[in-house]
């Protein structure tokens, strides 16, 4: 990659790099525990659930399959039947030509090589895991170090707040890769089914973004959040860009009538070429809220997590 800004990245991730070590299997702090099954991972603050990541393929992709906001409302929705590949919380793009967003014998499977121990410390939680991007043909085309971490609100108030930080590198003896996608490959979210009538899209930038096609569209912005009833009762979530990412403030992609969020590097008109050696380094958060949060609310948090992690 040519743009001294992606090369740039790898600065000023210590702490998320710290994640990169060995963990006790099962741990407790402030209240968080970390059960691993041989195809789950679950973090639980005082014995109610807060996360549950699918450690393995499901079944070509590994990713959070539950979120739980502090009153113990969950708003993920895993495979659904208009769109099986769409796995709760989920990161995946294009890379050589092998599609890792769907899902079939032409799609690539995010395959496991080491799933670290967990780390409970200072009131956070959380686990590394290794993977390999595999083509069809069995060939690796891209590795990933995913640290997945439950964090608290930084701003004091209650919240679930979830780090979500990947590093790719190519395998051994490879040149190049180019990452490409659809305008909404990237970090995405699908919601339960009450959330997606009734609820309410808005952003940083305090505008609409984009049209691409039908209700779908494209909004710089350095968070992105939407508003709704899950099961009746009033949630808000948001997706937080790092500053230090490529392309930031990225794209978010927003759509109804079914309501998604994901966070792209706009990779359908600008692709990248990752080279031998170097690093590409992606930091996002994921903040939950019970009740209605205004923009304020969520612009004050995003503030203090950007200190927070421009520190560390």
């Amino acid at each position: 990659m040519n743009d001294k800004r992606f090369t740039g990245v790898v600065a000023g991730v210590a702490t998320w790099a710290a994640w990169f070590m060995a963990f006790h299997a099962l741990a407790d702090d402030a209240g968080l525990k970390i059960t691993q099954t041989p195809s789950a991972v679950t973090i639980t603050r005082d014995g109610k659930p807060v996360l549950v990541y699918q450690s393995t393929p499901l079944p070509q992709k590994c990713y959070v399959k539950e979120l739980f906001s502090p009153a113990g409302v969950q708003i993920l929705r895993d495979s659904p039947a208009d769109h099986k590949h769409h796995h709760a919380l989920m990161y995946a793009i294009g890379a050589d030509g092998v599609d890792f967003w769907s899902e079939g014998p032409a799609n690539g499977t995010q395959k496991p090589a080491k799933l670290g121990d967990a780390k409970s410390e200072g009131g956070k939680a959380g686990f590394v895991q290794d993977l390999n991007w595999v083509g069809p043909a069995g060939k690796t085309i891209l590795v990933e170090r995913r640290a997945i971490e439950v964090a608290p609100s930084a701003d004091g108030k209650p919240g679930t707040f979830v780090n979500w930080n990947t590093r790719f590198t190519l395998p051994q003896g490879a040149d190049s890769a180019k990452l490409y996608g659809s305008h909404y490959f990237g970090l995405g979210m699908r919601f339960i089914v009450s959330m997606d009538q009734g609820g309410r899209f808005f952003n940083s930038a305090e505008k609409p973004g984009e049209p691409v096609r039908g209700s779908e569209s494209l909004v710089a912005a350095r968070w992105c959040a939407y508003t709704a009833k899950a099961d009746g009762k009033p949630v808000t979530v948001a997706v937080f860009d790092h500053p230090k990412n490529p392309r930031h403030p990225n794209k978010f992609f927003t759509m109804s009538p079914f309501a998604y969020i994901s966070a792209t590097l706009n990779l359908w008109k600008e692709p990248m070429v990752l080279k031998a050696g170097e690093k590409l380094d992606l930091r996002y958060g994921v903040a939950l809220w019970d009740g209605e949060v205004t923009a304020e609310q969520v612009e004050a948090l995003y503030g203090k997590w950007r200190e927070l992690q421009i520190a560390n």
